[in-house]
């Protein structure tokens, strides 16, 4: 079998270990994890059994698509889908005990009708209390009357990553003016991530981290509580000299300025490495630090070695990312989230479980 060119190691036990210092921070509430979007890059159906070994037993995707991939192969545990029934008959719902999070009136109204043909159909409900995204209009829904039992009443914080941020508690107490119009839903649902460590205000009956479980901390006192989950490493093609006042890569964007040693590293932007690292990202070898020279490339990066290149031999690997400069690190330089450096990790990057 041939070595892959990058990649991504996902370390379980501290992916389990997260999972289980996040419930413990839920308190009496029970911890469900989001694994939409491929389990945020690293890779559902190992981070599904993985969880579920530590006693996850509710799971958050977005898309009906990724519901029924897993439910196909897993059948334990809730799934819950965010983006509602996404014009899809409730019967697919109903066959494979998937459980939608109804966002407007229409498809409340639809299920209704319905609810009598599929009576074991579990549904939720997600009021809108100011993200302005998916949900049902916070004033529309005070107005309405719920005849049917909802499984799950959920909400989304806008800024829960802010812990001062005044519109985390505007939001909290619309969210408890919705509970009390008495839906009878049996689970309440606030807090993603974040709002784990802003109290137990936020709690109710189930949170539902994401980015945390992976390693995602952006900088608040979460940094404290996780651990991180993944390396990102790619391998040395091409060890060279190269003379002074030559450039590097595309459109002549960096210049020698005496004779140096690069090495081409086996991985680029075709596989998650963002453009934005031209020149001024680092790669990692064992206490070592390498520049990226000029613009990183669909399948390639070069970096600078001249200084620490004894160790290092074609077919080596190196780390874009490691437990010391992690996602949120990464994130940093590239101005983005964490999220956005996992989910862009592409396929042709291997995944592997340590």
């Amino acid at each position: 079998m041939a070595n892959h060119n990058s990649i991504l190691e996902v370390t379980t036990k501290n992916l389990q270990y997260n999972y289980k210092k996040l419930s413990r921070l839920a308190n009496k509430s029970i911890c469900a994890a989001t694994i939409k979007s491929d389990a945020y890059g690293t890779g559902v159906f190992n981070v599904f059994d993985a969880l579920y070994k530590v006693n996850c037993r509710h799971f958050f995707v977005a898309t009906t698509q990724e519901a029924l991939e897993i439910r196909k192969k897993r059948s334990i545990a809730n799934i819950y889908v965010l983006n509602g029934l996404e014009n899809n008959n409730i019967s697919v719902f109903s066959k494979y005990k998937i459980i939608p999070i109804l966002n407007d009136i229409d498809e409340y109204n639809y299920v209704s009708k319905n609810i009598k043909k599929y009576k074991n159909l579990k549904f939720g409900l997600h009021v809108d209390t100011g993200i302005n995204r998916l949900g049902i209009n916070f004033k529309e829904f005070l107005g309405l009357k719920f005849e049917n039992n909802i499984h799950i009443l959920i909400s989304h914080l806008a800024s829960s990553d802010e812990s001062k941020n005044y519109y985390n508690a505007i939001q909290n107490t619309k969210f408890r003016q919705a509970i009390d119009l008495q839906l009878n839903a049996k689970i309440k649902s606030l807090s993603n991530s974040f709002a784990l460590i802003l109290g137990k205000n936020f709690h109710f009956d189930l949170v539902r981290p994401g980015i945390s479980l992976y390693g995602g901390h952006q900088n608040t006192k979460m940094k404290k509580i996780i651990k991180p989950v993944v390396t990102l490493k790619a391998k040395i093609l091409q060890i060279k000299e190269i003379g002074k006042n030559e450039y590097i890569g595309y459109n002549q964007t960096y210049k020698t300025v005496k004779k140096i040693k690069v090495a081409v590293i086996g991985i680029g932007y075709g596989d998650g490495v963002s453009r934005l690292l031209s020149s001024k990202g680092k790669v990692f070898y064992k206490k070592n630090s390498y520049k990226i020279l000029g613009r990183v490339s669909m399948d390639t990066i070069t970096i600078d070695i001249t200084k620490n290149s004894h160790h290092l031999r074609v077919g080596k690997y190196m780390e874009i990312l490691n437990h010391t400069f992690g996602i949120d690190s990464l994130a940093q330089q590239c101005n983005t989230i964490p999220h956005e450096i996992l989910t862009s990790i592409t396929k042709r990057v291997k995944r592997v479980y340590i």
